[in-house]
């Protein structure tokens, strides 16, 4: 899609409808387990769930990164029309992937049961999300498989079939859930099962299509060089990735340690709310992922002015339709609990969340924008040194302090006063439009990756 010309506004949402489709579809992947278990097996079971993600993703995120890095690279092999080039760091990312995958899975099931201790999981809940991570962390090449696959897929400018890779993930993991735990009784050992073997059948499938759609290269498990040159690139491209979501990953597990301090019931009430509250900024979330595109097209195209243009009205489309959503999702805010847990304990809880993050949530909707607009740019840097700084000089500093000084409720405040801060540096960063010259220094001193 060209979007250095017409309506910035049309052409934005016309370049998020798939990325929101998608993303619907794996956040819909992920909440499976929690219904599953919160309805059918128990409110211990939904919280040890709902813990076990942001660990799962804390130790997953430097490799997925390496994927970001690998649709990079493969994209820019693919556009200067060096095939080679293209079955070259495909061969590099599976030899990576297959070496070091065992020392990777250890390395997850011997820390899952110190990180639980460390972020003082509930005596109640640790057996089970214990269980829950051990039988994931087992079959964790399913996961980074699929992740590889899609990061392929994506270099090569090839956004759907992803798609249809995690909607047969979706439907296998959600037939398993309710076999295990209806039939069989096996409660969270059971729908950590149905996620490794959804998640497993998704990544061979992969591999099949892509070996039979693709002529140029092979995907070979067991058979795949390893070019250093590329790999060195590969994680030069994907480490700072990794990195940025690792921080954010460890900053959710030290407020999560906070929040399991108050119990089962707050922390069951707190997991379903986050994933509303994740489906709920969605949309939101797919138009900021469009601004980076628009702003990296006409940035490249020197057209300045519709940088301009499209920052504003992304940011007037963003606030717009996060406000609406606020207003719809707010005052149904324990209807949408119950869906997940019926205990009134856990409703409350996860209204407290609901209601204090959705109302401010507007704000979030401002940082976005900025942040990935400067990243589209060229400025890097700004949104890196803006997430950290609201993160771990802003909200988890101020969680504590609310929840000491005003009640567990009230930790909350403390995102709405993160995305302040993170809109401060972004905004002035922006503002003062030093960004522009960040702009054409990083084009001139941009790398061939071809001739490097």
């Amino acid at each position: 899609m060209d979007m250095t010309r017409g309506s910035p506004m049309r052409l934005m949402v016309r370049f998020s409808l798939p990325l929101l489709f998608g993303n619907a579809l794996e956040q819909f992947y992920n909440m499976v387990d929690s219904w599953v278990v919160g309805n059918f097996v128990g409110t211990s079971a939904m919280a040890a769930v709902g813990i076990a993600f942001p660990i799962i993703f804390l130790l997953t995120s430097l490799f997925i990164g390496m994927a970001v890095g690998t649709s990079i690279l493969i994209a820019q092999f693919f556009g200067a029309g060096d095939r080679d080039g293209v079955r070259r760091s495909v061969d590099t990312v599976y030899g990576a992937l297959m070496v070091s995958i065992l020392p990777l899975t250890l390395l997850a099931l011997l820390a899952s049961g110190p990180i639980l201790r460390l972020i003082q999981v509930p005596e109640s809940v640790y057996e089970e999300a214990h269980i829950y991570l051990m039988v994931v962390f087992a079959g964790i090449i399913g996961n980074l498989g699929h992740n590889v696959n899609a990061g392929i897929l994506q270099g090569l400018g090839d956004s759907r079939t992803p798609l249809l890779f995690l909607s047969v993930a979706c439907g296998i993991n959600i037939v398993l859930d309710l076999l295990f735990v209806l039939v069989f009784h096996w409660g969270v050992f059971g729908v950590a099962l149905a996620t490794i073997l959804a998640q497993c059948f998704s990544w061979i499938f992969g591999v099949f299509h892509i070996n039979r759609t693709y002529k140029t290269f092979r995907i070979c498990l067991f058979r795949s060089p390893m070019d250093r040159g590329l790999l060195k690139r590969v994680l030069r491209l994907g480490i700072p990735s990794g990195i940025q979501q690792c921080q954010l990953a460890v900053a959710v597990l030290v407020i999560q340690a906070l929040i399991n301090s108050f119990g089962e019931a707050f922390a069951a009430g707190f997991s379903a709310a986050n994933k509303i509250d994740t489906f709920a900024f969605m949309p939101v979330d797919s138009f900021c992922l469009a601004v980076t595109t628009y702003v990296g097209q006409n940035v490249g195209a020197g057209r300045l002015d519709r940088v301009k243009d499209g920052v504003r009205k992304s940011l007037l489309l963003c606030v717009g339709t996060c406000l609406v959503i606020s207003v719809l999702v707010v005052p149904n805010s324990a209807w949408l609990i119950s869906i997940f847990n019926k205990d009134p304990a856990v409703i409350a809880a996860g209204q407290a969340y609901l209601v204090r993050v959705l109302s401010t949530m507007w704000l979030l909707s401002i940082m976005y924008p900025l942040n990935n607009a400067l990243r589209g740019a060229g400025a890097s840097v700004v949104p890196m040194v803006s997430s950290i700084v609201a993160l771990w000089g802003a909200r988890v500093p101020a969680a504590y302090v609310l929840a000491h000084f005003f009640g567990k409720e009230n930790l909350y405040w403390a995102y709405p006063i993160g995305w302040t801060v993170g809109i401060v540096i972004s905004g002035t960063v922006y503002l003062r439009g030093k960004w522009k010259l960040k702009c054409a220094a990083s084009l001139e001193s941009v790398p061939d990756p071809v001739k490097d």
